[in-house]
């Protein structure tokens, strides 16, 4: 009796797993299209190895035309806006993770995120901002996208943009 019921629950656990569609594959149903990594504007690079992390410095919201989305989040953009402009960097760091693996589906895990939002000093929503990274994410990842994450305000951020969003990336 055992045995059976081992071979059934095994034969949906691989149909399970069978079905799960790859971050690609996520992209790719979403009509996603991965824009090239940009290049670092100082120096420094855009992702460093140590082990099975991968540390990938900030990005923000840079559109197709390489400008970036800015202005003050609660000021000049609207929370909603925010929210676009942080899963607009998240995209971009996922050129980043493609162009150094190969595969997103080598990664295993998000692991941190600051998000950091360019906002007045009175700007409390920080939080429902970076959410359009994390929950972006969570979309092309699932659980494996779910993170430890520090959202917070800054008084400016480079050349303008709405937000910056350092990650640090755990991969197979």
């Amino acid at each position: 009796m055992i045995k059976p019921l081992l071979f059934i629950a095994s034969f949906i656990l691989f149909s399970i797993v069978m079905q799960a569609q790859t971050p690609e594959q996520k992209l790719k149903e979403k009509n996603i299209v991965l824009p090239a990594a940009s290049q670092p504007v100082a120096n420094y690079v855009n992702v460093v190895r140590t082990g099975n992390l991968l540390f990938l410095s900030g990005k923000g919201p840079a559109r197709p035309d390489g400008t970036y989305i800015s202005g003050k989040v609660g000021k000049d953009l609207t929370i909603e806006q925010g929210y676009e402009a942080a899963r607009l960097t998240a995209l971009h760091h996922l050129a980043v993770l493609k162009g150094e693996l190969g595969d997103l589906g080598k990664v295993k895990r998000i692991v941190k995120v600051l998000g950091m939002v360019n906002c007045e000093g009175d700007f409390k929503d920080q939080p429902k901002v970076i959410n359009g990274y994390s929950d972006f994410m969570v979309e092309i990842f699932g659980d494996k996208g779910k993170h430890a994450r520090s959202a917070v305000g800054m008084g400016s951020l480079p050349m303008g943009m709405a937000v910056e969003v350092e990650v640090v990336v755990e991969i197979e």
